[in-house]
């Protein structure tokens, strides 16, 4: 029985665990005889540790955001050349990723977060791992802290960070796949996108589950606009469920927490259009479901470089804060040009996507199961015509 080993980092509910979980549930979905297991390399050193780093994050980020923004682009956007240095508490994770997978023993390692991707990338170098690795990117972007070498595929989002890694660091071909950032499957595809089916815009809001989405700000706007109406996803947030309910208004609507991803997916079916923060899933998700999105609010560091790359490609429409919001939604969704703008834009988006249904990703994946060491050129330069084809 094969084993696969999916490794994010820390224990919030981020987009490293939505992702690793979305491929985790395609497995059990489509394949036999396959354990997984999922395990946070810091939670595995010192469960302290790992609650200190979280708090202490989701701190920074709320407190000075200026200066994790500065921190952020200084450490995980050094050129190439460069290198990382993890100073003094390297070697005690190279020790403690060496001793997890001589417990775990896996035929398959997955990384979603780029930490246990460098640390493991730098055994392979050292001839201390010879487990096949896949990396699985969150964003639609890639940091420098990333492993590279020694890394046999990469489910890459785009096209863009594929011609990236193909020219700046010469990553074979054969290695790259654009998968889009993987989201659960329940979250159906909509191939055409629906005019406005509701006699009022009906939007949903996300971004409250961490109380830092910038929700609360948009209060007054929300509680003005009359002439839409808006279901709000509070996640755990209940203090914010709470506030929503206490307005007492026909036009805003609270939700809260949804571990369905079937209720989720009706949910999506039901709404014209998304406001929300940049983050690689929900965004992922709203384009698969062909929903316009607006950005309302940025978390500082990868979701400000992801709203870079969404207005570039015309993906998002972002919101001034200084301006009224309902005028600026309406002047997007009443607007045919735009709208066909924005749907050509997904269209563009989406045909780049190689592996676009379960089937393709699994064929990539049981044929790195199917290799007895992670010397997979061979393998994969064999099956890259079938999934290229499966994805077309």
């Amino acid at each position: 029985m094969k084993k696969i080993l999916f490794l994010p980092l820390l224990q919030m509910q981020s987009g490293h665990h939505q992702v690793a979980e979305a491929v985790m549930d395609l497995l059990k979905n489509h394949t036999e005889d396959i354990i997984f297991k999922k395990i946070d390399l810091l939670s595995y050193t010192n469960k302290s540790l790992e609650k200190m780093i979280t708090n202490g994050y989701l701190k920074w980020i709320r407190y000075a955001p200026e200066t994790y923004k500065l921190a952020y682009k200084s450490f995980f956007y050094v050129p190439p050349t460069k290198g990382h240095s993890f100073m003094w508490y390297e070697p005690l994770f190279l020790k403690k990723m060496e001793q997890l997978l001589a417990e775990e023993k896996p035929d398959l390692l997955v990384c979603t977060h780029a930490f246990p991707s460098y640390l493991i990338s730098r055994l392979k170098m050292k001839g201390k791992c010879d487990v096949p690795i896949i990396n699985v990117y969150t964003d639609f972007f890639i940091n420098s802290v990333w492993g590279r070498e020694g890394i046999d595929v990469h489910f890459l989002p785009s096209q863009q960070v594929k011609e990236h890694l193909l020219t700046k660091y010469q990553i074979p071909k054969q290695r790259l796949f654009v998968t889009g950032i993987p989201i659960h499957e329940r979250i159906t595809k909509k191939d055409v996108r629906q005019k406005i089916h509701n006699e009022r815009p009906k939007i949903l809001i996300a971004g409250g589950n961490s109380g830092l989405g910038g929700i609360a700000k948009l209060a007054d706007e929300l509680k003005r606009s009359t002439q839409i109406d808006y279901l709000v996803l509070c996640g755990k947030n209940r203090k914010l469920y709470d506030e929503i309910l206490s307005w007492d208004l026909a036009h805003i609507k609270p939700l809260p927490y949804l571990s369905s991803r079937t209720e989720m997916n009706s949910i999506y079916e039901e709404v014209d259009a998304i406001m929300t923060k940049p983050g690689g899933v929900t965004i992922s998700e709203a384009l698969k479901k062909q929903l316009p999105i607006f950005v309302h609010s940025t978390l500082p560091g990868q979701e400000e470089i992801n709203l870079h790359y969404l207005k570039d490609n015309k993906l998002a429409f972002e919101l001034d804060q200084k301006l009224p919001l309902e005028k600026q939604l309406l002047d997007v969704l009443l607007d045919a040009d735009k709208m066909n703008c924005w749907e050509q834009a997904v269209h563009s988006y989406q045909k780049g996507i190689e592996l676009d249904n379960p089937e393709s990703m699994l064929g990539v994946i049981s044929a790195i199961l199917d290799q007895k060491t992670s010397s997979l050129q061979t393998g994969v330069v064999g099956q890259s015509k079938v999934f290229q084809s499966a994805g077309a």
